[in-house]
This record gives C-alpha cells, structure tokens and sequence, in this order.
C-alpha cells in the first residue's frame, strides 16, 4: 500500500502535467505525490504532505492540517492503474519525502509499462535496493540551513556522498538569499559535486517572488558555472495542487 497525498478529500493528487523544474523542465509527465515527510521546511510548499493537526514542527503559514482529508492509503496496482491512465511516457514521484515509502514504491513502479520514471527526494534517505535499478533520474534537493531544518538531520554526509557519487542524480538547491549559493559552492567542494549537475532554484510559491530572486540568482549562477531552475508551474498555474 502507497500513502499519498490528496487534491480533495478522497481523491489521490495523481494528475499529468508539465515538470515545472529541474533537469526535466518544461517536458510533458504524470506526476504522483506522496505524503510524510522526515523534514519540515518552514517556506514547504506542500506542507499539507506532512503536518497533520497535532505537528508543531515550525512552519511560517502557521497551517495544521485535518489527516483524513489530506492523505489517502490506496494498493499498488491502483496508483500504477491511474499513472498509465494518463498516458505519459515520463513519470515523477514527488511528495514528501517519496523514498520513505521505498519498498511499497519498488513494487508500484515494477507494474509501470513504458515509462521512464524520476523521483524527487531530500536527500536524506537511500533508495530502496529494489527501486534503485526501475528509475532513471533522481532530483536531488538537499535542504540548507534557512530551510528550519537541523543539517545533522538535512544533510547527512553519508547520504551526500552516496549521492554524489551517484550517475543518476542530479542536485537541486533551493535559495531564498543570496549568501546561501556560498553554501552551495562549499557543498559541492566538499562532496566532489560537479557545477554542471547542480540547479539553482528561488524559493517562492508566486512569479513576483520568483522573478525577483531570479534577477540576483541568475548572474551569480552565471559566474558559477551552475545552473538555474526557475519554477514555471507556478507561473502557469499559480500555488495549487494537482498542477
């Protein structure tokens, strides 16, 4: 059984979209969303993935949400089902923290046909042995101290380096100011992480936002060698589920 999260009470947020950021920007994909997380990001964007009423973890919204009504436990074979119904060749999992769910993900990929699949992860958690040889991309977003989060919690060097090492993984950062692509460089010196793996990605959930960041974020990614993410999903359909 997968835990997913929901678009409306009942209603799994399984939908086709375009990838919004990333190495994949802009391609056409079906998208899954999990739910639980072992993070919690104060600026998350879908924080209703994993604070349930009665989770103090810090979030700025302030928001809890009802459990019953966000989150949804549904067999393998349906999620596979609904995911081909769609009728995409590329498909991303995305959440909360999807490789939390690692063995009973193995076994929904593994019903897939044709699809080449690309999993969206913190960083924090290793692949499950029986996923690891069904997926093709792996997004890799580790989160920086301004995310709220411990860094003995959010960036575990053991997974780091295993990362880094991995040919599969790209390497996704989400900046909020500009001092934080210091950190990144620093990141990268340490752990052998090549410039033309990494993705520089403003944090905001609105284009003002986005493109105000993006105006100081693309010349220092620029002088870098990095690359920049923008998130276009949220200029297309503004902060909303299912998009």
């Amino acid at each position: 059984m997968l835990t997913l999260a929901t678009t409306t009470p009942g209603e799994p947020e399984i939908f086709a979209s375009l990838q919004g950021e990333g190495p994949s920007i802009g391609r056409p994909v079906a998208f899954v969303r999990l739910s639980r997380c072992n993070l919690s990001c104060t600026w998350c964007d879908t924080a209703y993935t994993w604070r349930f009423e009665g989770d103090n973890r810090p979030h700025r919204d302030g928001l809890a949400f009802e459990r019953k009504a966000n989150q949804l436990v549904l067999p393998e074979e349906e999620v596979a089902a609904r995911i081909m119904a769609l009728g995409q060749d590329r498909l991303v999992i995305t959440g909360g923290e999807p490789l939390l769910q690692g063995a009973a993900l193995a076994r929904m990929v593994g019903l897939l046909s044709g699809m080449s699949v690309e999993i969206e992860t913190n960083g924090t958690v290793a692949p499950h042995r029986a996923l690891y040889p069904l997926v093709a991309q792996y997004n890799v977003s580790p989160k920086l101290p301004h995310s709220g989060n411990d860094p003995s919690m959010a960036l575990i060097p053991e997974r780091l380096s295993a990362w880094a090492s991995e040919p599969k993984a790209w390497f996704k950062f989400v900046i909020a100011a500009p001092e934080q692509v210091e950190e990144v460089l620093a990141l990268a010196a340490q752990y052998a992480i090549a410039p033309g793996r990494i993705y520089l990605m403003p944090e905001g959930t609105d284009s003002a936002t986005l493109r105000a960041r993006e105006a100081w974020l693309a010349p220092l990614a620029l002088q870098n060698g990095l690359r920049l993410s923008d998130r276009m999903h949220i200029h297309l359909y503004g902060d909303t589920r299912g998009t």
